[in-house]
């Protein structure tokens, strides 16, 4: 990382009544002191806002600011930084930026900002992702869970699985290191027990996985069935309002729609399709054709069934035996045909739209039945945060592995650095120098 100082706009793009341009760098104050013209930089109070005005490179105004100043390490960068409260308009913002950059600072790259933050110790990598997480959040749930992670609550429980790797790696490589010392190694028991803990530690953490990917992505859930079962019916009851084309003539829709609906606060991806039969014709086979592509990524499906029809149409539909299905018997203002008799979906008109309550809890009850996703502590990791816990497991099991068939001390200990390098990678902390610091500072060597 350099020690350039970078500017940006902060806000998002388009007219608003305020935008916003950062500053971060060493050479901040000196940049704006070209710019501003209002108090001073050695009059600036920290924190506070002060008014003025920003002129080109030409001494033309360009527009009255709001400035506010933040010395470092007290920034969010940990470097001083500069805000620029300005008017919202597309043309005026982006002057105000020119003007920044032709006094001296370089135009910031895609999260430099936040890297920086990180770089500096003012977040770890955890905290870096939640930002992003917490602009994209989709619903209230999913901007808690992301608030908490930015307040650290993972980065804190991957810090105490750290301690607890560095703790039994130390122990262990002192015990190797310095035999003249008269450390005493952990027991076997004991040993087993510490990896116990780390091995449960990391499972927890694992099992939040499928949760996390819900709250950032959303749950694909595909609506599928025959021609004319009503599957574009329950997309509009979901919605509220007619998203799709009803029509009685089987086949109405021909590609995939995709909405996103709220959940109780779980982002649900609702995906209808064409219906699956014999197509008719080139347009209605790719229709089918990708309808049986969403099929085959779906994460939930929602098989709507003509229950005033046979099932026959039923059974052409292939459904991969690994995706959970909610079955839906639409047209319950129909008589029932014979072949529905004790099915277990449930019953309903998707015209009514009293019946969207009861397809939504029988759906809320489908997606939580492993437990609910709303909790107490809202800690679910990404995809990142997976593999490296996963390979960190991986070297606890074999670790384990090699205790219990009697290799030497030097084998368990390269497995247990391994583990503590791949839960650092999580947080952004593979530094094993702190191996020796514990060594050093919990046995007294060469005391």
């Amino acid at each position: 990382m350099t020690n350039s100082t970078i500017a940006a706009i902060a806000s998002p793009p388009g007219m608003g009544a305020v935008a916003l341009v950062r500053i971060s760098g060493p050479e901040a104050a000196k940049v704006c002191d070209k710019v501003f013209r209002g108090k001073s930089h050695r009059d600036w109070i920290p924190r506070h806002q002060h008014f003025g005005s920003v002129l080109d490179s030409k001494g033309a105004k360009v527009d009255d600011v709001l400035l506010t100043y933040f010395p470092s390490p007290a920034s969010f960068t940990g470097e001083d930084v500069i805000e620029l409260g300005c008017h919202g308009g597309v043309v005026v913002t982006k002057q105000v930026l020119n003007a920044v950059l032709e006094a001296g600072a370089e135009p910031a790259e895609a999260g430099e900002f936040s890297q920086r933050a990180f770089f500096n110790g003012r977040i770890d990598l955890t905290q870096a992702e939640a930002i992003m997480d917490l602009i994209s959040a989709k619903t209230e749930l999913a901007a808690r869970a992301a608030q908490e992670q930015l307040e650290g609550v993972l980065g804190k429980q991957i810090e105490n699985l750290r301690e607890a790797l560095v703790s039994a790696t130390a122990h262990l490589e002192a015990y190797i290191d310095f035999p003249e010392e008269d450390i005493t190694p952990d027991s076997a028991d004991k040993l087993f027990e510490r990896f116990d803990t780390i091995e449960a530690s990391l499972k927890s953490l694992l099992s939040t996985a499928d949760q996390g990917k819900i709250l950032r992505e959303g749950l694909k859930t595909v609506i599928v069935g025959a021609p004319n079962a009503g599957k574009s019916s329950l997309l509009n009851l979901f919605l509220g309002f007619d998203r799709a084309i009803v029509n009685e003539q089987a086949g109405t829709t021909r590609d995939t729609i995709e909405e996103l609906i709220n959940l109780n606060g779980i982002p649900i991806r609702l995906i209808d399709t064409a219906g699956i039969r014999e197509g008719e014709g080139e347009i209605e086979k790719e229709g089918i054709r990708r309808s049986q592509q969403e099929l085959e990524l779906a994460e939930l499906v929602l098989l709507v069934i003509d229950s005033s029809e046979s099932r026959d149409r039923v059974n052409e539909i292939e459904i991969p035996k690994s995706t959970r299905v909610v079955r839906i018997l639409n047209k319950s203002d129909l008589p029932s045909h014979r072949d529905w008799k004790g099915d277990p979906g449930i019953r309903v008109s998707c015209l009514d739209e009293s019946a969207a309550d009861s397809i939504r809890e029988l759906l809320y009850r489908e997606i939580s039945a492993n437990g609910p996703i709303e909790s107490a502590s809202l800690t679910a990791i990404n995809s990142r945060h997976q593999f490296c816990l996963g390979k960190a497991l991986q070297s606890m099991e074999k670790a384990k592995l090699g205790l219990e068939a009697g290799e030497s001390a030097e084998f368990v200990a390269i497995d247990l650095r391994d583990a503590l390098g791949s839960v650092g990678e999580v947080i952004g902390k593979t530094d094993i120098e702190e191996i020796l610091g514990e060594i050093f500072s919990t046995f007294c060597i060469g005391k």
